[in-house]
């Protein structure tokens, strides 16, 4: 229907463009033919009655030639995922999700969980990610790894070890949890459906080494949290 909709605005447009100027070559050849058609007052009324359905044709064809659709603009440019990053911490909080993912990981459907694509290894941008968020006032990461990373094969996929370690030394040891990755998966299936999520798809290929950092309030530690909550639940007995 839309399809058919268009053809009809193009048909159109080209044939008020043909008719406008076949009636303007008509009067001008009157024109030049018959001068004294001209100065008959009858004939101005005429022409002046014409020059005004033209007028009409004319605005009408602009009309029509302003809601044709026009080609869609360029895809902008991504941003450096750096700055993207520093975009978004501010935005984030508790509940709201940061992963570093290998290359294989898929893009999400989910219109609240944003990818980003980085042509750096996993080590290098996670660096610059867990600093940035232990960096932020407001917010802390607690991490997870997949837990079938540690039985990755170092001669299967070299330089796993080396990796693990790079990761483990991201994380206070309290602050990083081994997870099955269809769990850690399901995580960011539930987050998604609710809260803001960033992937930062970096170049390595190496798998389940993917690193998911669940952002928590920064200004309190779960210690506290956990007495606030004891405290509520005494004064309910």
């Amino acid at each position: 229907m839309t399809g058919n909709k268009h053809e009809h605005r193009v048909r159109a447009f080209h044939g008020l463009k043909r008719f406008i100027g076949t009636s303007r070559n008509r009067w001008m050849g009157i024109k030049k033919q018959h001068p004294g058609y001209w100065n008959s007052a009858e004939r101005k009324e005429a022409m002046n009655a014409s020059k005004l359905e033209l007028l009409s044709i004319t605005l009408v064809l602009f009309f029509i030639a302003g809601t044709l659709p026009r080609p869609a603009a360029p895809n902008p440019a991504t941003p450096d995922w750096q700055a993207t990053l520093q975009q978004r911490l501010p935005l984030y909080g508790h509940r709201n999700w940061i992963v570093v993912s290998d290359a294989a990981f898929p893009a999400y459907s989910e219109t609240g969980i944003e990818t980003i694509v980085v042509d750096q290894d996993l080590a290098s941008v996670l660096h610059y990610v867990a600093k940035a968020v232990a960096s932020s006032k407001h917010v802390r990461a607690a991490a997870f790894v997949d837990q079938e990373l540690q039985f990755v094969p170092e001669q299967s996929y070299p330089g796993v070890t080396h990796l693990r370690e790079q990761i483990k030394g991201e994380f206070n040891k309290n602050n990083l949890s081994s997870v099955p990755h269809s769990e850690a998966i399901s995580k960011i299936d539930e987050a998604g459906k609710t809260f803001r999520v960033l992937f930062i798809k970096t170049n390595t290929t190496i798998p389940y080494t993917s690193v998911f950092m669940r952002l928590d309030c920064g200004y309190m530690t779960d210690e506290i949290d956990a007495k606030i909550k004891s405290a509520m639940a005494a004064t309910s007995k």
